[in-house]
């Protein structure tokens, strides 16, 4: 596989991801790839989610590699020490998986879009593909950990891929953990994309994608090498409006939710609202999230 037919979108799951895979899946000669989920298998994280809720004191977010290169395990299968043995057959075996999918697209395709929601692990595959696009998708993480609380009820779409339905005194458990989860994969991204040579990569804020989303599916475009007419590129956004998505296929119980941003201050209590910052707060600062760069007071 070229390399430069590949683009990743890397950030946090519940980001509008699955929502600018879409568009760009929409245009012609290219193929999406929609949650591969590789980065779940070769960044399994440490230690599991349970500490959230058993640990004497606070974990620290980690992956399997990471918690083996601190051992020194070089049997560790992806140790560093053998990375010239392993990496340029998961580099194959990845190609291979991916033009396999495309190719079921038609013979045009020309461009490969994957959506990999296990973006902690984005260092990794870009290293495997130096000449790959990255589409750095952003959101305010508040607003992920309340959609991803309402993908953790009952009957929802998630359930069926694995999540289970959160029991009342396991929300703040869970609050923390998916706050630790999105501040581990934003600062795995971001310092992917400041190693990511310019012309390769962009960033795209998901409140900016809303608020004018055929001039950001045209900066994905241009990052991603894909040539497309203004029509094509229009259409692809009026096609996927919120708007048109049929009412039974949009909610609470859903996987496209309400599309709209602050709805963590009403979903969420204060003693969870400041779990969740005690997490996040430094991260969004950063990003620019938090209002004139400040956490928000300890309650009382």
């Amino acid at each position: 596989m070229d390399p430069n037919r590949l683009t990743w979108i890397f950030g946090s799951s519940r980001s509008g991801s699955t929502w600018l895979l879409r568009m760009l899946s929409d245009l012609p000669g290219v193929a999406g790839i929609d949650d591969p989920h590789l980065g779940h298998h070769l960044g399994v994280w440490r230690p599991i989610a349970l500490a959230w809720a058993t640990a004497a004191e606070e974990p620290r977010l980690k992956t399997l590699a990471e918690a083996q290169r601190e051992a020194g395990n070089d049997s560790y299968f992806f140790s560093e020490r053998y990375r010239d043995a392993w990496a340029p057959g998961l580099r194959d075996l990845i190609a291979a998986r991916f033009d396999a999918e495309a190719a079921d697209t038609g013979p045009d395709a020309g461009s490969i879009v994957v959506k990999e929601p296990g973006s902690h692990v984005a260092g990794t595959l870009l290293s495997l593909f130096p000449q790959s696009r990255l589409i750095f998708l952003v959101r305010d993480g508040r607003d992920v950990i309340d959609s991803w609380l309402a993908a953790y009820q009952p009957d929802t779409w998630a359930i069926e891929q694995g999540a289970f339905a959160v029991a009342p005194w396991g929300r703040l458990p869970l609050i923390r953990w998916l706050a630790s989860v999105w501040v581990y994969r934003i600062d795995a991204v971001s310092r992917a994309f400041s190693q990511h040579e310019p012309d390769r990569r962009v960033k795209i804020r998901y409140e900016d994608l809303r608020a004018d989303p055929e001039a950001h599916l045209r900066a994905a475009c241009r990052t991603g090498g894909i040539d497309v007419a203004e029509d094509a590129l229009r259409a692809a956004v009026e096609r996927h409006d919120f708007e048109r998505v049929p009412e039974s296929a949009r909610g609470e119980s859903q996987a496209i939710r309400r599309a709209t941003s602050g709805g963590w201050r009403e979903n969420l209590t204060d003693v969870e609202q400041q779990a969740m910052h005690d997490v996040m707060g430094e991260t969004l600062a950063r990003l620019g999230y938090l209002e004139g760069g400040r956490r928000v007071p300890a309650l009382t």
